[in-house]
């Protein structure tokens, strides 16, 4: 094989794996799956096994279609300002919009496969999560580019759905974390309400019309505070009807001085952070992950 045959396969392979973005959703994929597995484990008494990997990599793949599907659509638009286009593959021409596209469906296809191991009900959420992928940003649909429909999509297939995914591992009976899944589909609300506000100006420009737009700045940043503030308190209810365990709020505090080392100016999505907020976000995620990890072995050593 060539020199030129193997650089265009190692072109390749490098534009489709930054098509899927991974590295803004793999620091909440993870626990929020767990999440929902270890809820689901302390109200069986049951153990982990072969499911909670199968259904991380199950949502990884889910959550890899919904950004792959997001560049290809976007790539035209992304074409008319100079760091959007650089950071889209499609756009610079690293891969074909049909490249695209064929791998997202293997992508896809390949969830689905992962997502029937785990039973009907985590198939259903996880069928339900890729639809609302696709459906965010495929242009005859575009839930995105409608006031409420933008951010009731956005919120469940990157947060909710993501967190009944991993409970349907090992429970069926929804209804008994009703709160905790409100609280982590209104923390996804606050991203996307987040995310709408420091892009404004770009959005207005483009002639997007989604709730940001719709409220105002003023309005979208009350809701956005609070839906934060409205998850805290669905949190603390989970702690006192004991879904949670009190413990882990020892473990968060424990965390802090860690996780005050890696303070940032960047945001989530590794833009300047928008406001106080924003500068805390990497870190409330880091402090997930570690919450959840020492979770997990606490379950797995009997604790």
């Amino acid at each position: 094989m060539s020199v030129l045959s193997l650089e265009h396969i190692r072109r390749k392979t490098r534009g489709l794996l930054r098509l899927t973005r991974w590295k803004e959703y793999v620091v909440y994929v993870t626990p929020l799956t767990a999440f929902g597995a270890m809820l689901a484990l302390r109200a069986t008494d049951g153990s982990l096994d072969w499911r909670l990997l199968v259904a991380i990599a199950a949502n990884t793949l889910a959550m890899a279609y919904a950004f792959m599907i997001n560049d290809i659509v976007d790539a035209p638009d992304d074409a008319l300002e100079a760091e959007r286009a650089a950071r889209n593959p499609v756009t610079c021409g690293e891969i074909s919009i049909w490249e695209g596209w064929a791998a997202s469906g293997v992508v896809a296809v390949a969830a689905i496969g992962l997502y029937a191991l785990l039973g009907v009900p985590a198939l259903i959420a996880g069928v339900a999560t890729l639809a609302l992928s696709h459906f965010y940003s495929w242009k005859p649909v575009r839930l995105k580019a409608y006031p409420i429909t933008d951010i009731i999509s956005h919120s469940l297939m990157l947060s909710g759905l993501l967190l009944v995914v991993g409970f349907y591992c090992y429970h069926h009976d929804l209804l008994a974390i009703w709160s905790v899944v409100l609280a982590m589909t209104l923390v996804s609300s606050y991203g996307q309400l987040y995310n709408q506000l420091r892009d404004y100006e770009m959005d207005r420009a483009a002639g997007l019309y989604n709730t940001t737009i719709m409220l105002g700045r003023r309005v979208t940043a009350v809701l956005m505070y609070a839906t934060l503030i409205a998850a805290a308190l669905l949190l603390v209810y989970a702690l006192v009807i004991g879904l949670i365990p009190w413990w882990l709020i020892g473990i968060a505090v424990i965390s802090v001085p860690l996780i005050y080392l890696f303070r940032s100016r960047a945001d989530a999505r590794g833009g300047t952070a928008a406001d106080l907020s924003g500068t805390v976000q990497l870190q409330v995620l880091m402090a997930a992950n570690v919450a959840v990890i020492v979770w997990m072995i606490a379950q797995a050593l009997g604790f």
